[in-house]
């Protein structure tokens, strides 16, 4: 049958009244309430209030309005079915035939810092979704409509079907209406969770991204469900693998916690090399200096706009991946040249109050991301001699980094760059040993710098290792039953140590 009648109800109306004028030029009666309606009304559209529909006005606040038996009567009686007519005709039900609904914004309330409870209740929708899935579940005769980005759609199939809507579409929309409503109701679920002290159930609905190559490896299949492309935009180059994203993920994590210009070089997630440094080359020169091998078909990140200078040097080397805020135009033509390299535009950061999860058998790990800030080394020392303002920076720029490798974790830095990074170790003093060995095979000298550990010191020979590698300084977080013996090891050695109280692991 063609579409007869349409029922519009929607709180985000952009789109509607395009969409509900093409209707009504093809003689679609359409029903509508409050603001939906008086907007339709305004822009010269025939409407037929709900209240009118029903015989039943609007009651307590606009609560109830559409929860009707001639409202869901003519969105479920089955069409064909002569009990089912037979009723519909007993009780003046007569068929909706296409039901265009958007719920509530509840996520966008709750969004808000200062949201109350109540607030956030108030824009828990009833109507909506109940109209939603009574035109969802009948989909053999009913179209439910739940995203403005559809209405071109409905349109070209209503031309091709001559005022019909296909079997195909209603299904296709039948499926994303009930995804719309698992997503609303987990959205409220999870947050009336967070009001309690212990969240009794973790819910989690995101949709299909893209569908990767494959994972890991070649033979693990994978996805990537949720809004990447909302914090990246690919720009040029092939197309993203499961390694990639999990590289650009730990890469932009990473270069948040640096607002100076810095270019930052990772591999299977660990940075290879960091630098900071007003001039872009030069950040990269010192980011480079720290490992020239690892970096091959490595990750590039930076947090400036990568200009020429910066772009052939970067050409020197394969890179799988390149990501800035924008890159000059030049130094785009130039990096463009290499076919499969994916550049990125980083969109926006990458926030502060993330959740991390980790699959496990049986199960999912869910924890807030780690996002400690450093707290002021002068008044963290723990031995007798109180560290330089040199040592501090350096200490400081470590310690953005360190945490950014996997445990165990070590970082020899100084103010603006990395000298040798250690990660993955079973032992932290392997960790250092990697890190010595990294710096030496750089032909970068240690003296004068400061080692970062992400955990305590167990034992006072991985300070020891680190002094004798030439490092004057210390940044860790205490907390070891041998505290007081890595204490007088720095101390014998002249070494400046701060205990930070934070422990950065990172598994």
């Amino acid at each position: 049958m063609k579409i007869q009648r349409a029922l519009i109800s929607v709180s985000d109306k952009s789109g509607i009244v395009d969409f509900a004028r093409e209707l009504s030029t093809r003689g679609v009666e359409i029903l509508s309430t409050g603001g939906t309606a008086k907007t339709l009304q305004e822009a010269g559209i025939a409407t037929v209030e709900v209240s009118h529909f029903t015989g039943s006005p609007e009651i307590l606040d606009g609560r109830v309005k559409t929860l009707h038996p001639k409202i869901h009567g003519g969105l479920l009686y089955l069409r064909g079915n002569p009990e089912h007519e037979d009723q519909a005709r007993q009780h003046g039900i007569r068929p909706i035939d296409l039901v265009v609904v958007n719920l509530y914004p509840f996520e966008a309330t709750i969004a808000r810092e200062d949201v109350t409870l109540a607030e956030a209740i108030e824009q828990i929708d009833i109507g909506g979704p109940s109209m939603i899935r009574s035109a969802a579940k009948n989909y053999q005769s009913v179209c439910v409509v739940t995203d403005p980005s559809d209405y071109p759609a409905i349109v070209a199939d209503l031309q091709e079907e001559e005022g019909r809507l296909s079997l195909g579409l209603r299904e296709r929309m039948a499926i994303k209406a009930f995804a719309t409503t698992s997503h609303y109701d987990s959205a409220i679920s999870s947050f009336l969770n967070r009001e309690q002290e212990t969240c009794a159930r973790f819910q989690l609905d995101l949709p299909l991204e893209m569908r990767l190559r494959y994972g890991e490896n070649p033979h693990q299949q994978a996805e990537l469900y949720g809004e990447f492309s909302s914090y990246f935009e690919k720009l040029h180059g092939k197309e993203l693998s499961y390694n990639n994203i999990l590289d650009i993920n730990a890469a932009a994590g990473l270069i948040a916690e640096f607002s100076k210009p810095t270019v930052a070089i990772l591999k299977h997630t660990n940075p290879c090399g960091v630098g900071t440094d007003p001039d872009l080359r030069e950040a990269w020169e010192k980011a480079f200096a720290t490992d020239k091998q690892a970096p091959f078909g490595g990750i590039i990140i930076c947090n400036q706009p990568v200009n020429l200078a910066l772009a052939k040097a970067i050409c020197e080397i394969f890179s799988e991946v390149i990501i800035a805020p924008e890159f000059e135009t030049d130094a785009r033509s130039l990096l463009q040249k290499k076919k499969n390299l994916r550049l990125m535009r980083s969109l926006r950061p990458p926030g502060g109050s993330r959740r991390d999860l980790r699959s496990v058998i049986g199960g999912l790990l869910v924890q807030d991301t780690d996002s400690a800030d450093l707290p002021e080394l002068e008044h963290k020392v723990v031995t007798a001699r109180p560290p330089t303002k040199a040592e501090i920076a350096a200490m400081e720029f470590g310690w953005k980094v360190v945490k950014h490798v996997k445990s165990n974790a070590i970082v020899y830095a100084s103010a603006d760059r990395t000298l040798g990074i250690g990660a993955g170790q079973m032992s932290r003093v392997d960790s250092s040993r990697i890190a010595v060995w990294k710096a030496q095979e750089a032909g970068l000298s240690l003296k004068g710098s400061a080692v970062c550990s992400d955990a305590f010191f167990p034992f006072a020979d991985g300070l020891l290792a680190a002094a004798e590698a030439g490092a004057t300084a210390a940044i860790q977080p205490g907390g070891s039953v041998r505290d007081e013996e890595v204490i007088q090891a720095a101390n014998d050695k002249g070494v400046a140590m701060v205990f930070t109280g934070t422990r950065h692991f990172r598994h």
